[in-house]
């Protein structure tokens, strides 16, 4: 019998497809082979997107969160918010300030901080060079604005008070919200509380000599870093450690190449660049400083003694009510 032609060729590439069917494909090259799994991991930051945070879009940007098996994004709101989520284990980090760590355990939460993200407070009382105010004494009688009586802002303006032996009886306190640079640039104020690289950078763009008063002379406290919960850190340590290892390898690449750093920044925050650009430049290079490590501590350590400071200002000042066991409040297990 004769073999159609057509017939002969279906049968013969059924057959192929059969053969190639069995092979397998080429092997996972060594880099997928190796990639870890990726944890999703939500990190609640400051109130907005901003360049403060370049250090986590260049780890996201670069791959280092990722390395780790940590598949990061950011989540924006408030300090307080997000100590309760993490206090619950609803949220497993966030980025707040140490007093923060000490109102959470007065209120039973049991939250611990595990890396320094801000090597120095940030939090400074400024005023125009001409105002008379170079140091807390220089506050008695004078109008000071803040945001309200919270946060790191608060604590910081009492510390400094109580520096010079003052209380808020000695000086006119004015809530002015979020608004200090221009309250003291129209002289609603004379001095108002702020994050060093907010206000008083904006005075300077603007061409106005600002002095500032840090708190780090006078008081050394935990500033703001890396927050989650005991359970975490008691049930998933190698996940804490991975992430604190991808942030600090963040700030230090950070550090090594700032200007790459505020490009990549600029596309997680694409409103910061423009004609918003040069003043987000200028908050970029002054929050710099509080990344570098310093010389008495590895980077991402605190301190017993910042602890101490931290948890018996709190009491002090009335703004916790019960003592804080300052071991409690932090680990530097973590820290390479």
């Amino acid at each position: 019998m004769t073999r159609h032609p057509i017939t002969a060729l279906f049968v013969a590439l059924i057959l192929a497809l059969a053969v190639s069917a069995c092979v397998p494909g080429p092997p996972p090259s060594a880099q997928e082979a190796q990639a870890p799994a990726q944890t999703p991991i939500t990190l609640g930051v400051g109130f907005i997107p901003s360049v403060q945070f370049a250090p986590f879009y260049v780890g996201m940007e670069k791959g280092f969160f990722a390395e780790e098996g940590i598949e990061l994004s950011l989540d924006y709101g408030f300090e307080n918010d997000y100590l309760k989520l993490v206090g619950t284990d609803e949220l497993q980090f966030m980025i707040g300030s140490g007093d923060q760590v000490v109102l959470g355990r007065a209120q039973g939460l049991p939250v611990r901080y595990v890396m320094n993200w801000y090597t120095r407070y940030p939090v400074v009382i400024f005023a125009l060079a001409d105002s008379g105010i170079q140091e807390p004494a220089d506050l008695k009688g004078k109008t000071i604005g803040i945001p309200g009586p919270f946060g790191a802002t608060y604590v910081a303006f009492r510390a400094l008070l109580e520096a010079a032996g003052l209380t808020e009886a000695d000086v006119q306190v004015e809530s002015i919200g979020f608004t200090q640079a221009a309250a003291v640039s129209e002289g609603r104020v004379d001095a108002a509380v702020d994050y060093a690289v907010n206000g008083p950078v904006i005075l300077e763009l603007q061409g106005q000599e600002v002095v500032q008063i840090p708190l780090e002379p006078y008081l050394r406290i935990p500033a703001n870093g890396l927050i989650t919960n005991d359970r975490t850190i008691q049930e998933e340590p190698d996940l804490v450690a991975r992430m604190v290892r991808a942030s600090l390898r963040s700030i230090e690449y950070t550090l090594a190449n700032p200007d790459e750093a505020f490009e990549i920044a600029l596309k997680f925050v694409p409103e910061a660049g423009g004609e918003n650009r040069p003043a987000n430049r200028a908050i970029f290079d002054a929050v710099l400083d509080f990344w570098r490590p310093r010389a008495d501590v590895p980077l991402g350590a605190t301190t017993p003694e910042e602890w101490r400071n931290v948890a018996e200002l709190m009491q002090r000042i009335g703004l916790v009510d019960v003592a804080v066991d300052p071991e409690e409040l932090y680990t530097n297990e973590f820290i390479p």
